[in-house]
């Protein structure tokens, strides 16, 4: 089983991205579990989300104590959260940024991908300039970065969840998928 655990901010989505997420690996023939864990439901507040993805039906409930995967969508909660804790060695840390990787130092037992998931939000216009909604995005530079799941399983599962814009948020999984930085 790959466990994936996303953090951000409310506003941010990366609720959705664990649907997309899970939703592009259930169309590419994996059983798959999505859901949320967070507090106080207001935008800005931190949101942490979870993905489980195996080849036989996942029977467990519980939150991703110790995943593979981290993505996180909002740079400054590595200085507010352990956003690593429980990584499992090898596993990969995937940062909407635009610093490159070698830039966390403190990761260094771990892989670190980065992306500018903000720039492409702001360019396809996904959210605002000040609030940009970057969760399409990253899940373009996580398909490139670990090779688990296919851009075009992220981008067709992004239409399911996806309520407007669709082709914005497609161009931004393709720009953030060539773009990302290991």
């Amino acid at each position: 089983m790959i466990e994936i655990r996303i953090h951000g901010r409310g506003g941010q989505g990366a609720v959705i991205a664990s649907e997309v997420l899970a939703s592009a690996f259930f169309q590419e023939g994996k059983f798959v579990q999505a859901f949320p864990a967070f507090g106080v439901e207001r935008r800005g507040a931190p949101v942490t989300a979870f993905t489980r993805v195996d080849d036989q039906p996942i029977r467990i409930r519980n939150f991703i104590y110790e995943p593979d995967h981290i993505i996180v969508l909002d740079p400054t909660l590595i200085e507010s959260t352990q956003v690593d804790s429980g990584l499992k060695e090898n596993g990969w840390i995937i940062i909407n940024t635009d610093r490159p990787p070698k830039n966390f130092p403190h990761f260094s037992r771990f892989r670190v991908a980065t992306v500018d998931a903000n720039r492409i939000a702001v360019e396809y216009k996904l959210g605002s300039p000040t609030a940009p909604i970057v969760n399409t995005a990253i899940l373009g530079a996580f398909s490139r970065i670990t090779g688990m799941v296919s851009m075009d399983s992220v981008i067709e599962a992004m239409k399911e969840f996806v309520p407007s814009n669709k082709a914005g948020n497609a161009a931004a999984i393709k720009e953030a998928y060539e773009r990302a930085k290991a």
